[in-house]
């Protein structure tokens, strides 16, 4: 390939100015074309690999995807397909690097189901495991026609709706995983394609966020999480980290106890800007970030000591943890009111154990005393607000 490139390099220079200018030009300058012509072969194949890295790899996938693979190959530039095929490569990595933390015998299951009005989904689960209680990797691919539920819930978020039916198609992966030691934080992350038709046309956006819930408070984790979000959501816009930071830790919230969920991350929803394309590679970047994000946290912390009162005080934190989830989030509404809904994987997210006791209350000065404190006033872990707001020196 590389050596057509060149040929073809070598062909435009003998019409460029006059032949002799170019027949008198020393052998260097025919070896720098060369050379030149090889990068530019090889800096638009790097290119080309980056572009075409949702291909479909179903040696590496959980699974066989949820659309015909013929389907697939035939749409591989449409929005629909690119999503899935980024949501099928982020659960197979996902889970394989939890795998690798756990004993050899503690492997995923896979549950591929299908529904009647269109789609499925992979459930990937692995309970009982020595570092990991449960974990659940879910990735959704379906389509239908949406619920009258359902669309009260967009149309109070703003979206402009006319038809009384409507088309649409949902594409996501969620995962929830709740470890066994109370020193490795629980990570939540979901990202999400949907696509409504009405008569208007096609109304397209994406939605997620990754946020992370610990039992008990280790700053420096907290600012790893937080940095590594910040990192991927740089890549993109500037002003993204600070945005989507606020928004989870608004939407995180159990308003009834007054409190957040954990420490926060980033969140986001009805994101059509600037355009398809775009939304989609900052959609892959923050997917992609979930990984170095969250494993040097297990690493960290699932060999650590920890007795009866650590867990007691865990299992009161995951009842916190179900009272949102069933009462408050988005996507389990979504989930339950979605026709032919598939319970199981829509409460994958519920903890395998939990726990409610009456009126309990830290001691003073204890680490759940420290925890409580952050989640009732959220912290900025990297000090941005710090550094925006301190003064300009004025020049010497």
């Amino acid at each position: 390939m590389s050596f057509k490139v060149a040929v073809r390099s070598f062909k435009t220079l003998s019409y460029v100015g006059s032949y002799k200018k170019i027949r008198d030009r020393p052998l260097k300058f025919y070896f720098a074309a060369f050379l030149g012509s090889g990068y530019a072969w090889y800096s638009q194949h790097k290119q080309n690999k980056a572009e075409m890295k949702e291909i479909i790899q179903l040696k590496n996938y959980m699974a066989e995807p949820i659309t015909p693979i013929a389907h697939l190959e035939k749409t591989q530039d449409d929005m629909k397909t690119q999503m899935e095929l980024l949501i099928m490569r982020i659960q197979a990595e996902f889970c394989r690097a939890l795998e690798k933390e756990e004993d050899e015998e503690s492997k995923f299951k896979v549950d591929r189901w299908t529904r009647n009005e269109g789609g499925g989904g992979i459930t990937c689960v692995l309970q009982d495991g020595r570092v990991f209680e449960k974990a659940g990797v879910n990735i959704s691919v379906v389509s239908g026609t949406l619920p009258p539920a359902a669309i009260q819930q967009m149309k109070s978020r703003g979206k402009n709706l006319e038809n009384k039916e409507l088309p649409f198609f949902a594409a996501g992966v969620s995962a929830v995983i709740h470890p066994r030691n109370p020193m490795v934080p629980t990570i939540h992350f979901n990202y999400r394609y949907f696509e409504v038709t009405d008569k208007n046309g096609v109304q397209w956006w994406f939605g997620g966020g990754t946020d992370l819930t610990p039992y008990y408070l280790n700053e420096d984790d907290a600012m790893h999480f937080h940095l590594t979000l910040k990192h991927a959501c740089d890549a993109h816009d500037h002003s993204y980290y600070s945005k989507f930071k606020k928004w989870c830790d608004d939407y995180f919230t159990i308003t009834h106890r007054g409190e957040r969920r954990g420490v926060g991350g980033i969140f986001f929803d009805d994101m059509d800007y600037p355009d398809q394309q775009n939304a989609f590679k900052f959609v892959t970047s923050c997917a992609e970030a979930v990984i170095p994000s969250y494993l040097p946290l297990v690493k960290k912390h699932k060999d650590d000591a920890y007795g009866y009162y650590e867990r007691q005080w865990q299992l009161l934190r995951r009842g916190r943890y179900v009272e949102f989830n069933l009462i408050y989030d988005r996507g389990t509404k979504f989930g339950l009111h979605t026709p032919e809904a598939r319970y199981e994987s829509i409460l994958m997210s519920l903890p395998l154990n939990a726990k409610w006791e009456y009126m309990n209350v830290p001691k003073p000065n204890s680490p759940e005393e420290k925890l409580m404190k952050v989640l009732k006033e959220p912290r900025d872990w990297l000090h941005l607000e710090e550094t925006t707001s301190q003064p300009k020196r004025a020049a010497a």
